[in-house]
């Protein structure tokens, strides 16, 4: 592990009609097969026919992070501009109404239709999903509670998904509103390492609670299929270096809580409270919420809990070839986050909601297809 932090990337994207900038319901199979072709062996289907995900491979490098999703976007982009689409990628897409869409036929998706109906079908939501690696013999669980007290600052810097139907939500990031409506998704359980979470699983599949595939959806977890901890709760990001900036402080995170001692030992229920509430300063405010990291202590900005994340993790973040990766955050607080360039572009005139909604998705349209 030493020297290397190996990670991967999931992002989703939501095709969209040029004309209409909607999104839309039911892409032709020459749409899908084109998408694929574009995206190559990391084309995967998403719930929804009008949304799709890249799966990118391991890599060792933010610059193969880079010239992979980056060469994802630009082809992608190409590709559906033939047919008069694009593509864009935020944590709601603006115009979308969820009625209006229709399940893809995968048998994964159809099971999550029948198993929770009304949430599944309202669930028009996409994320930025990171999995970093974890050594053999070190405690994913420990890991993750190491982390989670710096997750929503994460969600803040990633939050895209303010507008639900044309109006604003209200929410800097309301798909982490819709999440909650899911089982199992949004805050893991308070667990001290693998063996209680295992115990956790076993319990609910041998009480017939899920069955014996069910997935665990929290915005931080073991993944069932690879030795990684998976990044789920941040917003999908429109413009690809914001996704890296993420991508690149949780893979610092991740590198500093394997080489502690005792990752995790710290973290206590009251952390675990703070953690939630966090979150949900998060979710409505973004950047600008105001967030309490340890009982008794004054709540910060967003600004001063980024410099603490600099002086704790810094030493890591130079050892992985990141160094950069904070200045880069401050940057896009500088620019404003997606949900502050949504709102603002939506608040500017005086053109009826669904007017300026369309403006919106063009403003996502440019950011996503740059690469």
């Amino acid at each position: 592990m030493d020297g290397l932090q190996r990670f991967g990337i999931e992002e989703e994207y939501f095709i969209t009609d040029l004309l209409s900038r909607s999104m839309v319901a039911e892409p032709s199979a020459r749409v899908l097969q084109a998408c694929r072709a574009a995206i190559g062996e990391g084309f995967a289907y998403e719930m929804f026919q009008g949304q799709i995900e890249v799966a990118s491979p391991v890599f060792d490098q933010a610059a193969q992070a880079v010239a992979y999703l980056g060469r994802v976007r630009r082809d992608l982009s190409q590709a559906l501009a033939e047919f008069g689409l694009g593509f864009i990628c935020s944590g709601t897409h603006p115009l979308a109404d969820w009625q209006a869409q229709r399940a893809t036929d995968q048998p994964h998706a159809q099971q999550l239709f029948e198993d929770f109906a009304l949430v599944a079908q309202r669930s028009v939501l996409s994320g930025l999903h990171v999995h970093a690696e974890i050594a053999p013999g070190i405690d994913r669980i420990a890991v993750m509670n190491e982390l989670l007290p710096w997750l929503p600052m994460l969600l803040a810097l990633s939050v895209s998904s303010p507008l639900w139907r044309g109006q604003p939500s209200g929410y800097c990031s309301y798909r982490q509103t819709a999440c909650d409506e899911w089982p199992r998704m949004g805050v893991p359980e308070y667990l001290p390492d693998e063996r209680s979470f295992q115990h956790y699983l076993d319990v609910l599949k041998r009480s017939g609670a899920v069955a014996k595939d069910a997935n665990i959806w929290w915005g931080c977890r073991p993944s069932s299929k690879y030795p990684t901890l998976e990044l789920r709760m941040t917003d999908a990001c429109p413009r690809l270096t914001d996704a890296l900036v993420l991508a690149g402080l949780f893979r610092v995170m991740i590198r500093h809580a394997c080489r502690l001692p005792s990752p995790g030992n710290q973290y206590s229920l009251e952390h675990h409270w703070l953690f939630k509430e966090n979150r949900l300063q998060a979710r409505r405010w973004g950047s600008h919420g105001r967030f309490v990291l340890a009982p008794d202590t004054a709540a910060i900005s967003l600004q001063q809990w980024l410099a603490l994340a600099e002086q704790r993790f810094g030493e890591t973040a130079r050892a992985l070839g990141e160094e950069g990766v904070f200045a880069q955050a401050r940057q896009l607080l500088h620019d404003g986050t997606s949900a502050e360039r949504q709102l603002r572009c939506f608040a500017a005139g005086t053109a009826p909601a669904h007017e300026r909604s369309q403006a919106v998705v063009d403003l996502l349209l440019a950011e996503s297809g740059a690469g």
